[in-house]
């Protein structure tokens, strides 16, 4: 590494000392620049589900090392560790708090993978202890706190990167120049869909914590609440006190796509409706669910389906995009392919599928502290998770709703402006001033 770069990095952390406290902790920036391999040495936290995914993707690069695996549950973290272990044939660190990760002044970085309800507090702590952080989507679990993460990666100089791969995707990025470019003249409309298989999950109610898992950590910032296998693991997604159903699950990276291929922020106005129309058990979001957002002065629209069972395809796609244009229309599949239709003969036009390493992105963008060779910024994180959290509102309330960009607030609907935050729960707040 040249030696411009340790400069750059020392500077920082002189800069940074002092900040503000985690907890009753003091602030701790790393007092290294990188590893002693020259590798970003990096932490998962939450590994049970995505943050496997996390693992392997950062293990593959030269450049990056996952020296600590952290969840609250010693259930899922201990078997991880010995997963780890064997795969690599190295030793990692295991912590159980997360908050003992970012005292490590070892760790260059860390990787979120935690439930929705932790993502925004968990990025704004790394941030205040000087780590990079790569946060799973949605980038947060209510727009309040999507705002705060933005604050808090500036104030710290962090860089955040949101783990929406399309964006690091070389036939999405191409789709998106051509969307800029014209080819199917002007883009007025976007559709997101999200059709997945998403299950009777039953009613188990109330029944008795495990051991190994820390439950009041689990809970975090969100309402306690007695615990369930209801949503511990995998189905908190479908209860509001820790997801945000699949619009805020899979559909944040269709609500990213739509409003990056726009190029649109925030809507002004929302409507939903949807409902639970095929299983009787313990899901509280909607199964069902359709949204509209409304971009009035841009004269630019954008529609959202969410499908949890058997259903048709849209143009070949049930998880993906559409855009419309007064020429022609683009057709977004997954992650990694699209294609173009033009005229009213519907001629088929350039179409591609290829890939991309997002988690490179991410270290490059560490090794260099540039976060402008980020693909998806921290901003872009809080824009399209809001997205989906608008929609989840404007469901919630039963009512066209009317929303201020520049404010980031409805417009004279105190009931709707609830739904913006949530209660605090020390000692896992979300600080109002980060």
């Amino acid at each position: 590494m040249k030696e411009k770069k340790k400069e750059t990095r020392r500077d920082f952390i002189k800069k940074s000392a002092g900040a503000a406290a985690l907890l009753s902790m003091p602030t701790i920036v790393p007092s290294t620049v990188f590893g002693a391999n020259g590798k970003v040495s990096l932490a998962v936290i939450g590994v049970n589900g995505r943050g496997r995914s996390h693992i392997q993707g950062f293990m593959n690069l030269p450049d990056a090392e996952v020296t600590c695996l952290c969840d609250c549950d010693l259930n899922v973290l201990e078997p991880r560790v010995k997963e780890f272990e064997t795969r690599y044939s190295k030793k990692v660190k295991q912590q159980q708090d997360l908050r003992r990760v970012f005292e490590d002044k070892s760790i260059d970085a860390v990787s979120i993978a935690t439930p929705n309800h932790w993502h925004s507090l968990a990025t704004i702590w790394a941030c205040q202890a000087g780590k990079d952080v790569y946060v799973e989507k949605p980038g947060s679990h209510n727009i309040f706190e999507g705002r705060k993460m933005v604050e808090a990666a500036n104030k710290y100089d962090r860089i955040v990167q949101h783990g929406v791969q399309l964006r690091s995707s070389v036939a999405v990025q191409e789709a998106i120049k051509h969307l800029r470019d014209g080819l199917i003249g002007r883009v007025y409309m976007a559709r997101g869909l999200v059709f997945r298989w998403r299950g009777d999950i039953g009613k188990k109610g109330p029944g008795t914590v495990p051991q190994g898992l820390d439950y009041d950590l689990w809970t975090g910032p969100a309402e306690m609440k007695p615990y369930s296998e209801d949503w511990v693991h995998y189905n908190w997604h479908w209860h509001w006190n820790w997801g945000n159903g699949d619009v805020g699950n899979q559909g944040t990276h269709e609500t990213d796509l739509c409003m990056w291929g726009l190029d649109v922020g925030l809507p002004e106005v929302i409507t939903a409706g949807g409902g639970k129309f095929v299983f009787d058990d313990a899901k509280e979001t909607p199964e069902v669910l359709s949204s509209t957002y409304l971009y009035p002065k841009e004269k630019k629209y954008i529609e959202f389906e969410v499908r949890p069972w058997m259903t048709n395809a849209e143009n070949g796609v049930t998880v993906g995009n559409i855009f419309y244009g007064t020429e022609g229309y683009l057709v977004v599949y997954n992650y990694d392919r699209y294609e173009t239709y033009l005229g009213r003969d519907y001629k088929p036009g350039p179409s591609r599928r290829e890939g991309g390493d997002h988690y490179k992105n991410f270290i490059d963008a560490v090794l260099a502290h540039d976060k402008k060779m980020l693909n998806a910024p921290v901003e872009t994180a809080h824009l399209a998770s809001a997205l989906a959290h608008l929609g989840n509102i404007a469901y919630r309330t039963g009512r066209t709703l009317y929303f201020d960009p520049a404010t980031e607030k409805f417009v004279k609907d105190k009931e709707a402006d609830k739904y913006l935050t949530r209660p605090e729960r020390k000692p896992y707040v979300v600080p109002k001033v980060v």
